[in-house]
């Protein structure tokens, strides 16, 4: 039986009060790279499986309330589709929203109970860099990929686009360096395209990262508002968020254009690779 480590608890207990967080973060913007405009930051990662020619079975990696497996499920391409999450409340609402054939996993991606090889696409959205023993996960990914196969991921880059990131990280960080509990979110090298290469590197062949915008025009308020469903935010004691609040908001009133929003977003990237 598993043992969770802070840092999963934390999470589990996270996704159990919100569930559906990060589908209610991303899904409903649009994303776009220097080449091409998608839907969504999950439809950047359903139109690579579906772009995929041979492709058969995908498996999404902390799939959450499983929008990203409703992408491909909808699709007119007949897939075997599996997800994988440790959060029973998410998982809850992916079964509640599914098709029967997806079959859901309540796993750690570090020992997942999929056979060896069985799988063609291994997608993941705003998760691996969270993970802990991210060389196990990996190891796992590459286990469960047939040969050939295909990882694709989208992770964090920056937090805000713009502005915006610079005066929350001003405000944001003696707070959290007076107030905010400590507790270790992945490995630091997923932060950065020379830590994906340094991971990566081992199992896999024809890396490829691509930046990612999510373009926001939010009223302070509104930002504020999906600022407490993250998890540095929502750790943060009462007093703590109240003064973070207080600072914060007027300190983002001076970037509104004049329809009173601000123009931000978030900044994620692409990351690809292929089984060696």
């Amino acid at each position: 039986m598993s043992t969770f480590s802070q840092t999963e608890l934390y999470l589990q207990d996270f996704h159990e009060r919100v569930a559906g967080a990060t589908s209610a973060a991303f899904a409903g913007f649009p994303a776009k790279t220097t080449s091409r405009e998608y839907r969504s930051s999950y439809d950047v990662l359903a139109s690579l499986a579906l772009e995929t020619p041979l492709a058969k079975t995908v498996l999404d990696v902390a799939c959450g309330d499983g929008h990203l497996l409703r992408l491909l499920a909808d699709s007119s391409r007949p897939l075997q589709l599996i997800g994988v999450d440790m959060s029973q409340g998410e998982l809850d609402i992916a079964k509640a929203t599914l098709p029967d054939h997806v079959l859901l996993l309540k796993e750690r991606a570090q020992e997942m109970s999929i056979a060896t090889g069985s799988v063609d696409v291994v997608l993941s959205h705003m998760a691996l860099m969270l993970m802990d023993e991210i060389e196990q996960v990996l190891r796992e990914i590459h286990r469960v990929l047939a040969p050939g196969g295909t990882l694709a991921t989208i992770v964090g880059r920056t937090f805000l686009l713009g502005e915006a990131n610079e005066v929350l990280l001003e405000i944001f960080r003696p707070i959290a360096k007076e107030s905010l509990p400590p507790l270790a979110f992945g490995d630091h090298r997923t932060g950065t395209i020379e830590g994906w290469t340094e991971l990566l590197q081992v199992d896999f062949d024809d890396l490829h990262f691509e930046d990612v915008d999510v373009p926001w025009n939010p009223t302070p308020q509104e930002l504020w508002n999906s600022l407490v469903e993250t998890y540095d935010v929502d750790r943060l004691p009462d007093d703590a968020r109240h003064r973070l609040k207080d600072q914060l908001i007027p300190a983002l009133s001076r970037l509104q254009d004049t329809d009173g929003t601000i123009r931000t977003g978030w900044g994620i990237r692409l990351v690809q690779a292929r089984v060696r």
